[in-house]
């Protein structure tokens, strides 16, 4: 078989190599390449340069014939030397759960002649490894078809004998629960998505003649999977409506015209705005940040029509799509708040003002109760339900965090950024930056517009809540040693911080300004960054696929630049303004991601042309950035920022800011203004009025002075260790040991104890209840994610209470409950139940309910059942049963755990669905509940 590879002739001339399945091209540096003898160079790394009119990597060149048309020859090598060796895993029910994580079946896929590929009959939980060497430079073939084959016959077996089957992971599933057995894998069309199996019919496996032996036959590396793109853009849209760029850079240039041109193509007839060529329709984070960004100021009418089609019919803004039922889980909807601000910056439109606020107070108020750490919340908010004398029933000491529960921000597949251990009631639990600085700013939003529409009170609350969160982040999350802020605080009884960076977190902190000046400017400077930009999160996790792992998205690396030049860092911001120019010209489009270990679109789990956030990250980083644009409620000010590489005259003519429309001509470098005029006289403090009327010209002149140097932390690309898989048995930890890892943390509770080179650890006999987990290390210094807590002799310290003895037992025919029966829970039925509770001592007790919920896909819908746990008039906390599968009612779980200080004797709790208990269905909150938890911690 035979690929055709491309190289670069003179001025990119497309030129067809001999076919080479066999040897890979040498790499050409972009220093040798022509281009820099005709046209100066701009900035230039060891992966590619970007001169005035043109992008070179390698053999791969764009160019601007003009500030309308671009040519690009870049071609994908994503399917030209794949490896033949094929990594897969069974899947049930689209689920990961065959085997541990780490443990996948291996074949080799070298055709012999005349043979057809097909693995051995592999037996479902026990891992086939295929030995087979593989030659030096052998790839792939292009149209590989594969047989797989699964013996089902184990498992169908513990049907007939026990009615289930029990995993790996000590979950069981139930005969009548089978429902579709699929293939996951490495290598197109396999996906590691377990989620999304079921979207993709090729990858089931059938048994057509009854015989337990299951079998699909897959192509690998199919032609229609090449990824190409288009050779030539050429303006063809008129937006002569939008504003004009011009500057000394035809290429920045050019790269603005298509950003306006596919931002007009993201209109849909209906008003609103298309997320993407691929993705129809209006998506809460989407669109909001990209009205932040530049649509507010470019297309302020789209935008609202935008944001108000993200609105429940009862006022709340709604959640997208993400881990167990979205809401809460995923609690990243209030971006809509900072958008529907940045609106009202841009135009002064007061209406608009009236009709955003009261849906930005009620979702922030529905928030509070139902994601907000509620010892914070209870113990502040909540206090005046206290009888005279009586108790708090939180122990905030050492457990207050201020923080706001859920996913992180845009990072909504749960694969790639969590460990597997979590399950979405573990990701709704745990406390991630980039969420967190979204409601930091959403409540300072309420609170300006709470000064303007004169509601003090309101007002008064949102600052008092913006400044808890923003404590919380720099309390909690600042990692002092590595000089930014952490991933996330995760577990479940006892937390801790995970050390990895998280780019748009890490970017809004600075943006936001929760990040103080001088942690600002340290940020910037020590924020892992790589090759080509700044993956989403540092270090990757091994056996995931590039999409938010090992992946830069452009519109995140806009905020990064936007980050780096409100602290002035010259290095960062003209990296970002390349990182983001690289993959627009030699893609000839604004996609949504790309592999952030060889810069290539392709290989990416999910992609889109004409992306919004991302064109509109282009648009911003020449209003924000360049032109130093700041949207206030009294005036627009300028702030820019020019990096010496990119000195000169740039001009914007048309740009509408409220009732004026303004021609801004910038000259000079730097970000210190020498000069600013407004129709020729002094503009004070650098600032266009918000009353100003009529046409206007503006002139910047900078003072030519370079910023002080500042470093940017360039990494290599790095897969962390696996996590290990621990086991406790008489006195001792034990797991297998982790490949690459030199060393292991135990944690106990949360924090370090120890730390070992063997794979295995004594521990004593608790004297109170304790949980354990492992991190493995490696020899660079980087960490696994911890293991599952994995508590030792807990059942010493807890106690249940079994529901069907407070309601009516369901008639409903699931499986694997404990005690005689289980209780249904719904907008209709038991929508409050009283639990009588005996509480065997005092102390601190974690309460968590054992439920099932098999309202949907973990990923697509929204049927989170959520739940108000009191005790009389006080509000305990939120229960929250996210979706556990589709129709899976026999697939029980604990919800996240409710921390309360209780007295021993007899105790009445309620479970209730009340109002801000709503989840984004509107129609179905329900759950079936088994028992009650309650587990003494302290």
């Amino acid at each position: 078989m035979k690929h055709a590879c491309l190289i670069v002739g003179a001025l990119g001339a497309q030129l067809l190599l001999p076919a080479c399945q066999s040897t890979r091209p040498p790499a050409v540096s972009a220093s040798f390449s022509p281009m820099s003898r005709v046209s100066p160079l701009i900035w230039q790394s060891d992966a590619y340069a970007v001169y005035r009119d043109s992008v070179v990597q390698g053999r791969h060149v764009a160019r601007a014939l003009s500030r309308t048309e671009l040519t690009s020859n870049y071609q994908s090598p994503a399917n030209a030397f794949q490896s033949p060796q094929v990594s897969f895993k069974f899947s049930l029910n689209g689920k990961d759960n065959e085997m541990q994580p780490g443990q996948d079946h291996v074949f080799v896929a070298l055709p012999s002649a005349g043979a057809t590929l097909e693995t051995p009959v592999i037996v479902f939980g026990q891992q086939y490894v295929d030995r087979t060497p593989v030659p030096a430079d052998t790839y792939l073939a292009p149209n590989t078809p594969l047989k797989i084959r699964l013996d089902l016959r184990p498992v169908l077996a513990a049907f007939q004998q026990q009615g289930f089957y029990q995993l790996y992971n000590g979950q069981k599933l139930y005969k009548d629960d089978l429902r579709h057995v699929f293939v996951a894998g490495n290598t197109t069309p396999l996906s590691w998505d377990f989620d999304n199996l079921i979207n993709k019919p090729g990858l089931e496996l059938k048994d057509p003649d009854g015989n337990g032996i299951y079998e699909t036959t897959i192509t690998l590396n199919a032609h229609t999977d090449a990824k190409t793109i288009a050779r030539q853009w050429k303006q063809s849209l008129d937006v002569s409506a939008f504003p004009q760029y011009t500057s000394d850079h035809p290429l920045l240039d050019a790269l603005y015209n298509l950003a306006l041109e596919e931002a007009k193509r993201a209109v849909e007839p209906d008003g609103t705005f298309r997320t993407g060529q691929e993705w129809a329709g209006v998506w809460t984070r989407d669109i909001s940040y990209s009205i932040i960004l530049s649509q507010a100021v470019l297309q302020p009418e789209v935008a609202k029509t935008s944001l108000l089609r993200k609105v429940t019919p009862d006022g709340r803004i709604i959640q997208d799509t993400g881990t167990g039922g979205a809401y809460p889980v995923s609690t990243d909807r209030m971006i809509w708040a900072v958008a529907a601000w940045e609106i009202y910056l841009t135009t002064g439109d007061e209406e608009w003002l009236k009709k955003a606020y009261p849906i930005i107070r009620k979702s922030i108020e529905d928030d509070e109760r139902n994601a907000y750490d509620p010892n914070s919340y209870l113990s502040f908010v909540q206090s005046y339900f206290l009888e005279p004398g009586e108790a708090n029933p939180f122990s905030p000491v050492g457990r207050l965090t201020h923080l706001v529960r859920g996913e992180s921000s845009f990072l909504d597949w749960r694969e790639q950024t969590y460990p597997k251990w979590m399950q979405p009631v573990d990701i709704y639990h745990s406390e991630n930056l980039g969420t967190n600085v979204v409601h930091y700013q959403s409540n300072q939003v309420l609170a300006l517009m709470a000064d303007k529409l004169n509601h003090a009170n309101v007002a008064s609350l949102a600052r008092d809540r913006a400044v808890r969160i923003e404590s919380g982040i720099n309390g909690k999350l600042w990692l002092e040693e590595k000089g930014y802020y952490g991933q996330y605080r995760y577990g479940r009884v006892f937390q801790h911080t995970s050390p990895r960076s998280e780019a748009l977190g890490e970017a809004l902190t600075v943006l936001f300004g929760v990040a103080n000046a001088d942690r600002a400017r340290t940020v910037v400077a020590r924020t892992p960054v790589m090759e080509y930009g700044i993956p989403c999160v540092y270090p990757q996790t091994p056996g995931i696929p590039p999409y938010h792992n090992n992946a830069v998205w452009p519109f995140v690396q806009s905020y990064w630049g936007l980050a780096a030049a409100k602290v002035g860092n010259e290095t960062a911001f003209l990296e970002s303004l390349m990182a983001v120019a690289r993959p627009a010209a030699l893609f000839l489009t604004n996609k949504e991601n790309f592999v952030a270990s060889n810069g290539d679109f392709a290989g990416t789990q999910v992609n889109s042309s004409v992306m919004l956030w991302s064109l509109s990250g282009t648009l911003g980083l020449v209003y924000k950035g360049l032109f130093g644009m700041g949207f206030d409620a009294d005036g627009l000010r300028f702030r820019p920022f020019v990096p010496q590489a990119l000195q000169g005259t740039r001009r914007l003519t048309g740009f509408r800011y409220r009732q004026a429309v303004l021609t801004i001509e910038l000259t000079g470098f730097g970000h210190k203004i020498r000069t600013i005029t407004l129709d020729g006289q002094p503009l004070a403090d650098a600032t266009v009025p918000a009353t100003l009327t009529g046409t206007h010209n503006i002139r910047i002149e900078l003072a030519d002075e370079a910023p002080a140097p500042a470093p940017q932390n360039k990494v290599v690309h790095h897969v962390a260790p696996m996590s290990p898989a621990v086991r406790y048995e008489a006195g001792r930890l034990s797991w297998t040991p982790v490949e690459g890892a030199r060393a292991y943390q135990v944690l106990r509770n949360g924090q370090f104890v120890a730390r070992t080179t063997e794979p295995g650890f004594a521990v004593p006999n608790p004297a109170v209840y304790t949980e354990y987990q492992v991190i493995a290390v490696d020899a660079s210094g980087f960490e696994s994610f911890a293991s599952e807590p994995l508590p030792v002799q807990a059942e010493r310290f807890q106690h249940y209470v079994q529901l069907e003895s407070a309601a009516p037992k369901s008639t409903k025919p699931y499986k694997g409950y404990s005690g005689q029966g289980f209780v249904e829970t719904s907008k209709t039925i038991n929508r409050s139940l009283r639990l009588k509770v005996t509480v065997p001592a005092e102390g601190l007790y974690a309460l968590d309910f054992r439920y099932s919920n098999g309202n949907g896909p973990i990923n697509t819908s929204n049927k989170c059942a959520i739940r108000t746990l009191a005790r009389g008039k006080q509000l305990l906390g939120t229960v929250v049963l996210p979706q556990r599968g589709v129709d899976e009612w026999s697939d029980w779980g604990y919800t996240n755990p409710i921390l309360v200080s209780l007295p021993k004797g007899t105790q009445v709790l309620t479970l209730e669905l009340e109002e801000a208990n709503e989840n984004m269905n509107g129609e179905i909150n329900q759950a079936m509940l088994d028992h009650l938890r309650l587990t003494r911690v302290q």
